[in-house]
């Protein structure tokens, strides 16, 4: 199937490692020109070197820390300078720290709502002007969270539901401009982030780690991960021009995890 992606700019947040770079490795491949970002330039130099390498779509990237608004101002300006034009944004960011109401303080709650709930509000913002313009796509990652809270994870469960209000309120205002906006929730995805919680788990109970993974596959009716390469595969079709009606819509990639209806 012809995506229709060719020629088309993208910017992704976060996407020096896991599922961020995964979606860009997957629109390059089909000539999407990608704007990768993050807050370690070294690492996205090599990154973007990579993407180089794949050829069909011209990739470039900006350091940016989305918790910061003059940062994402720059990138969304970048973006525009280099390609004239943003087609296709997709929110993204790192997951915040796992713990129980308790434990957690005024500090990590701020920051999490900065990082995983106030970056995507200001990250529109700035793109749709030129979103706006000829329509568009927004993709905003969650987590299965979304459907099913996930024990220790209470600062994912509450600010990644923010984003389905956000995309689901905002694919109305957004529908007269032809801009779609969906939410992707990874369940079990095998990726740095899983690997770190897996971890986690393993030291609060007192097991190894492949215990723990054993377990967490076994929940899973596939009984498996899922690779960051089937994520993208998904995000892909959201954010093509095959997808001409899904908007306001929040898509699971989990393999069958969450039992919710």
């Amino acid at each position: 199937m012809d995506l229709e992606l060719k020629g088309k700019t993208a910017v992704i947040l976060a996407s020096s490692q896991g599922l961020g770079f995964a979606i860009a490795e997957r629109l390059i491949r089909e000539g999407t020109n990608v704007v990768i970002s993050g807050r370690n330039e070294e690492k996205l130099k090599s990154k973007c070197s990579e993407l180089e390498t794949i050829g069909a779509g011209k990739p470039t990237y900006q350091k940016a820390d989305i918790t910061n608004t003059e940062d994402i101002k720059q990138l969304i300006s970048h973006a525009v300078e280099t390609f004239g034009s943003i087609d296709i944004l997709v929110n993204n960011a790192g997951g915040p720290p796992a713990g129980s109401f308790e434990e957690l303080t005024d500090e990590q709650w701020q920051d999490s709502f900065e990082l995983n709930l106030l970056s995507y509000v200001r990250t529109i913002r700035e793109a749709l002007p030129y979103l706006k313009k000829k329509g568009g796509k927004i993709l905003n990652i969650a987590s299965s969270s979304i459907k099913e809270p996930i024990p220790g994870l209470i600062l994912s469960n509450t600010f990644r539901t923010g984003i389905i209000g956000l995309s689901k309120t905002l694919a109305s205002e957004l529908a007269p401009y032809n801009i779609l906006i969906n939410t992707i929730a990874p369940g079990r995805i095998a990726t740095d982030r899983v690997k770190h919680l897996n971890q986690v788990n393993a030291d609060k109970l007192g097991i190894d780690i492949n215990k723990v993974e054993e377990q967490s596959k076994a929940q899973i009716p596939l009984k498996r991960y899922g690779t960051p390469e089937e994520f993208a595969n998904v995000a892909a079709f959201l954010l093509s021009d095959a997808n001409s009606y899904v908007t306001g819509s929040a898509l699971l990639v989990d393999g069958g995890l969450v039992k919710a209806v």
